[in-house]
């Protein structure tokens, strides 16, 4: 799974916006829009705030 497709998933899963997924994460809405649109790989401070958040809300990927 690529990492736009987390975000993707993780905003469907919890039913959120982009804007709300970026406040909760600690980032721009314009950095997750781009994670999801452009496929651009997220810097690692971000990278890990995101997998903090996901751990958090008990959301696992498999790889």
């Amino acid at each position: 799974m690529t990492f736009a497709e987390k975000v993707k998933y993780v905003r469907a899963k919890l039913l959120i916006t982009q804007k709300e997924l970026a406040e909760q994460v600690g980032v721009a809405m314009v950095t997750v829009a781009r994670w999801e649109s452009q496929g651009l790989q997220p810097r690692f401070l971000a990278e890990k705030k995101f997998e903090a958040f996901c751990e958090k809300k008990n959301i696992k990927f498999e790889e």
